[in-house]
């Protein structure tokens, strides 16, 4: 068997026991009994548990076609919008679920940073990876469009500062009685965009002119409030 295909057949294996036990039932020996293979050699191609499960979302990113379809636009600030308006919907959709699964997620990344940090250590590399360049390309077409202005000459640090804003908003929306709700609650994803787009750098004008347009061309989904 290729090295390739062992990593796949290791791979299906993991799927089934995290779907079946989640991730903290699931251990690499009982992984590697479902693939069946020994632990040893498990750990060739995965050296932790974390890796495994960072690469399995990281292969459902992949496979998710609003994500495949946005990544292979041409860079642009249209696109780098839609990058923004995805990110801050992803993330409040699964605060206010509900989606036990992804909201599990969210929780792991989250206690990992409060932990030892490997798993979101490869998460975040996971998602540099898938998105990182996209973001960046769009970024600079829409300078060079003067759609933006340059604020660092680190863009992909206005990615990850977009991204940990969009979680902590999220976060505060998990607990039954909230943590924190917003004064304008109602035009959060709106609210959050608008503010993260004007961090990144974007001229008033064309985020006056892409978000209403991303905004108005895909409505938000109602979401629960906390008296449904």
């Amino acid at each position: 068997m290729t090295s390739d295909l062992r990593r796949q057949l290791i791979l299906g294996a993991a799927k089934r026991c995290f779907a079946r036990h989640g991730y903290a039932g699931t251990t690499t020996k009982s992984v590697a009994a479902a693939a069946a293979i020994s632990e040893g050699l498990l750990f060739k191609h995965f050296p932790s548990k974390a890796s495994l499960y960072a690469e399995i979302l990281a292969e459902e990113c992949e496979a998710d076609r609003e994500l495949e379809f946005l990544l292979g636009q041409e860079p642009s600030t249209a696109t780098l919008v839609k990058l923004v308006v995805g990110m801050v919907r992803h993330f409040l959709q699964i605060a206010d679920g509900p989606n036990e699964q992804e909201e599990q997620r969210l929780r792991l990344m989250v206690t990992s940073q409060l932990d030892d940090g490997e798993f979101a250590r490869l998460l975040f590399l996971k998602i540099t990876e898938l998105i990182g360049e996209k973001f960046i390309a769009s970024l600079e077409r829409a300078m060079a469009a003067d759609d933006a202005v340059r604020i660092t000459d680190a863009p992909l640090d206005l990615f990850w500062f977009a991204h940990h804003t969009v979680v902590m908003a999220a976060l505060a929306r998990f607990p039954a009685t909230r943590c924190l709700t917003y004064g304008n609650d109602a035009k959060l994803d709106r609210q959050l965009c608008h503010f993260i787009l004007r961090g990144i750098g974007l001229t008033d004008a064309a985020i006056a002119t892409h978000l209403d347009r991303e905004l108005s061309q895909h409505p938000a989904q109602p979401v629960p409030t906390e008296s449904a």
